[in-house]
């Protein structure tokens, strides 16, 4: 198959000076994981591991640590029993809130994949809800942005923890920047010193030069089959901040009393440090293919959101297509541009956690891993993909012009 590739020569050209600037913040960040890794002395001995319990994993440790510093925290548990970013943003929740504490979520209602973990739906499952936590949210400006003047009243006595989404998640608003991170922080606790910043990270990390620890935020969590992966991580996510919290957040992945203390890594360390050293490239790639995607759209006439050109907040680009035949037909072409399954056909179908059925493209070597490049969206208006990842930009590029050509039949 061939595909015209002017639009996608234009759009390149158009990017020449942003591209560059990637690579720059790629080197800053890959500079920083080489000299946490010389901190801490990381040599071969680290890549083994031990079965079972898991009791005296040296690599896990180190990697612990490592982590903890490149988060700029002071602890962290990065472990593979942690299905999914959800599944390690639901340990931190039902790790540290306790009956009566109230749960306030800053920038709109949160992914949909929380919705059943919080009790907006869904009943019988053990949901916060039923567990005697109060939910509330801020909505956001009718601009997509967080509404500072709500903010800076919203927290009261009561409120235990705040859910700070970085990324867009489905919806049409900017993903938040680090300097954002800061200032919700700040507000949150100049009304309650007490009330624990809590931010979803998925799709954040290494797209800046600090991550939210760093600018106050005292909990973190994410997934390892995205960008801290580096492509090869083949599972697991992560917690990180300060000690108590994600001890606290350990013993609901395992037990009270055990917490940090086990996990085995059935001899994936390897795998785990090296997709550290290899996320800042490829988080540069994504961003990259990001710009692509936008610059290619926008030429078309669609509305995107980053726009292109814009600094990057996550690995997720947004367009907006307006049907559900070209929703579908975008994922289609760039399903089959995927390394792994390019003879399948993307249908939309109900996803475990959604309340939406979903389409998604995703051939991926790890299953599930976003990180790779994938598109999906949820089959109602406005019919937005969202694209994501990508190991090197002109993978993207590959999968736009196909996509072009389908949108070009419809």
């Amino acid at each position: 198959m061939h595909y015209s590739s002017e639009p996608i020569y234009q759009a390149e050209k158009a990017l020449l000076t942003i591209f560059s600037g990637i690579d720059s913040q790629v080197k800053q960040n890959l500079e920083k994981v080489l000299k946490i890794f010389r901190k801490h002395r990381l040599g071969t001995h680290h890549f083994g591991s031990v079965s079972g319990y898991g009791h005296g994993d040296l690599g896990r440790q180190v990697l612990d640590q490592v982590f903890a510093d490149l988060m700029g925290a002071e602890a962290a548990a990065v472990r593979l029993q942690f299905v999914s970013g959800t599944h390690a943003i639901a340990a931190c929740l039902y790790g540290v809130l306790r009956p009566g504490d109230e749960l306030l979520a800053v920038a709109g209602a949160p992914y949909d994949t929380l919705e059943e973990v919080i009790g907006l739906r869904g009943t019988g499952q053990g949901s916060l809800r039923e567990f005697g936590i109060d939910y509330r949210q801020l909505e956001l400006t009718p601009a997509g942005t967080i509404d500072w003047d709500s903010l800076a009243q919203g927290v009261t006595r009561r409120t235990r923890m705040v859910l700070i989404q970085r990324s867009c998640g489905y919806s049409w608003r900017s993903s938040l920047s680090i300097a954002e991170i800061q200032r919700i922080v700040e507000l949150v606790k100049g009304q309650n010193p007490n009330t624990i910043c809590f931010v979803d990270n998925c799709y954040g990390e290494f797209v800046d030069t600090q991550e939210p620890p760093a600018v106050g935020a005292d909990l973190v969590a994410g997934s390892l089959i995205k960008n801290p992966g580096g492509t090869i991580a083949p599972a697991g996510g992560y917690v990180a901040g300060r000690a108590e919290w994600v001890e606290q957040a350990a013993c609901r992945l395992t037990a009270p009393g055990i917490g940090s203390e086990g996990g085995a890594t059935f001899d994936q360390n390897r795998l785990l440090f090296q997709g550290l050293f290899l996320a800042p490239q490829m988080v540069g790639e994504a961003l990259k293919g990001n710009h692509l995607t936008a610059q290619v759209f926008q030429q078309l006439g669609y509305a995107v959101n980053p726009l292109p050109g814009v600094p990057r907040r996550d690995v997720i680009q947004a367009v907006k297509l307006g049907t559900p035949e070209k929703l579908i037909a975008v994922c289609r072409a760039i399903q089959g541009y995927s390394p792994v399954g390019s003879y399948l056909d993307p249908v939309p179908a109900p996803m475990p956690g959604y309340d939406s059925d979903l389409v998604m493209a995703g051939g991926t070597f790890i299953d599930g891993s976003t990180s790779e490049f994938s598109a999906d969206g949820p089959l109602r208006p406005p019919y937005v993909v969202f694209c994501q990842g990508g190991t090197h930009w002109t993978h993207v590029a590959l999968a736009l012009e196909a996509a072009i050509a389908a949108l070009a039949e419809l």
